[in-house]
């Protein structure tokens, strides 16, 4: 890549993160071409171009995202707030809005998300994001560490992956009731198939809580389980950390082998250190860890 076409993906990255920082103000077309010291007159189209779709769309999804994952995972918060943070001046245009775009109404999408219309509708942002959120690993970004051994309460999650965030949605609410809170009780997934398996039925990842405590299940499938300690490669992702397949690429095609090193048969994991819609999603961290013999 040419140092040109690098400046011109940073411009572009940074109205991007400038975007998910500041979905609460004004976002418009002078502000937004200032901050990628573009001409307010092109900018629209060099954006569309590079994105493929219009940044009046993006931010429309990049809010009304924002405004699902409140909906679905922070029960204290109103609709008539996520309809406000969300740039609508009533909740009844929020609503209209929302069945438009997902087949429910906000209420009905709180109690019993449809997630299938949710991930096909942010295809278009999701696609968008990835263009310029490839993050290029070096061998410098990968730590060896001695990690001691975690033990975890599990809920397993099998099958199709489109039915994921619906597993994530009962983890979050078995963990709130048994007050282990993301602050204080760490986060972890443990992926025991590929992220796109031949068959999306043989999909296997398990979201793990640290915790020491006596487990209670409430009516949900949760056992008590570890991860075991050792040495692992760690790699920090920083940003987009809905996929963490090419830092798992990375450390799978690239790393392992320039390195000496080997795999101990234990699956790769991360830990989730910040949250969506906690911090903004270029904010978010993960670490990922690769268990070593």
């Amino acid at each position: 890549m040419t140092a040109a076409l690098q400046n011109y993906h940073a411009r572009m990255q940074r109205v991007l993160d400038h975007i998910d920082r500041h979905l609460d103000d004004d976002l418009d077309l002078d502000r937004l071409s200032s901050v990628a010291a573009f001409s307010k007159f092109h900018f629209h189209r060099q954006f569309a171009a590079a994105f493929g779709l219009s940044v009046h769309r993006y931010i429309q999804l990049a809010r009304m995202k924002r405004a699902s994952y409140r909906l679905a995972y922070v029960e204290a918060q109103s609709i008539t707030e996520i309809a406000m943070d969300a740039g609508y001046d009533a909740p009844g245009a929020f609503a209209r809005a929302f069945r438009q775009r997902f087949g429910q109404s906000p209420s009905s999408f709180r109690k019993s998300p449809d997630w299938e219309p949710w991930l096909a509708a942010f295809g278009p942002l999701d696609n968008a994001r990835s263009k310029l959120m490839q993050k290029t690993f070096t061998s410098a970004d990968v730590t060896i560490r001695d990690v001691p051994t975690k033990v975890v309460a599990i809920m397993e999650h099998r099958g199709d992956p489109a039915t994921l965030p619906a597993t994530i949605q009962r983890f979050i609410a078995w963990r709130k009731a048994a007050g282990l809170h993301p602050r204080t009780s760490p986060t972890f997934n443990v992926w025991r198939s590929e992220r796109r398996p031949a068959s999306p039925a043989d999909y296997s990842v398990d979201l793990c809580v640290g915790t020491e405590q006596p487990i209670e299940p409430n009516g949900e499938a949760i056992k008590a389980g570890e991860i075991p300690g050792g040495r692992c490669a760690v790699l920090r992702v920083v940003g987009n950390t809905d996929n963490l397949e090419p830092a798992a690429r990375y450390l799978y095609r690239d790393w392992l082998p320039a390195s000496g090193e080997e795999a101990r048969d234990f699956p790769i994991y991360c830990q989730r250190l910040s949250f969506f819609p906690e911090v903004p999603e270029h904010e978010t961290v993960a670490e990922l860890f690769l268990p070593l013999k």
